[in-house]
């Protein structure tokens, strides 16, 4: 398979892990009573109202990457934390969920018999798409902000560190992408140690596919 083919291969998985990802965030928000992202054109499975063409490149250079925020406003809240513990695990657990559909016809396709390149292709796309939606659930769930992981953590934390939260908030996106930049450029697979673990289990659970 040449590269051309490969990148064509990985696109669509990398657009609906994305998308998925972001609408599921902007939809449990406006479920829970904030419309911000909704009135902003994020309630949308319209992939170009999601991406983070930085974001989007990284994923396709080092298979790590991210979409825009989607914009939640709190206050909008019965329960402001509670609510942005929902809404953060929402993003991860559709892709999970992305995961375990795409793991089901793979391994229902691994059953049937056809010698086909175009069948090959199809394969080699929903193996992508099991390991693309397990990757950017697990490497979102890292507690750094902005990733959905910092905003999961922070609900749980007392008020009196509010002041803290915000520090470390301010600084998350400089720590992540060092992190990111550096483990690619030394070859130290420092965000893979984090979620290579639970990745593998779940791609050998929902597809049988082993790293």
């Amino acid at each position: 398979m040449n590269d051309i083919t490969y990148y064509l291969l990985l696109a669509p998985p990398i657009l609906i892990a994305l998308t998925f990802h972001e609408y599921a965030h902007a939809l449990i928000a406006y479920r829970l009573g904030d419309d911000t992202a909704a009135k902003q054109g994020r309630l949308t499975l319209n992939p170009l109202a999601h991406l983070d063409w930085l974001g989007t490149i990284m994923l396709f250079i080092v298979q790590l990457g991210w979409a825009k925020p989607v914009p939640v406003n709190p206050a909008n809240f019965r329960n402001p934390r509670t609510g942005m513990f929902w809404v953060a695990l929402a993003g991860p657990a559709s892709n999970v969920l992305l995961a375990l559909g795409f793991g089901l016809l793979f391994r229902l396709s691994m059953q049937a018999d056809v010698a086909h390149p175009y069948w090959a292709h199809g394969m080699f796309m929903m193996r992508l798409a099991v390991i693309i939606n397990l990757i950017l659930a697990f490497f979102n769930l890292i507690p750094i902000p902005p990733l959905d992981g910092s905003k999961i953590a922070f609900s749980f934390v007392p008020e009196r560190y509010a002041g803290m939260v915000t520090q470390y908030s301010r600084f998350g996106p400089f720590l992540l992408l060092g992190l990111i930049v550096v483990g690619h450029r030394f070859n130290i697979p420092i965000i893979w140690t984090l979620i290579g673990p639970p990745v593998s289990f779940f791609a050998a659970l929902f597809a049988n596919i082993n790293f």
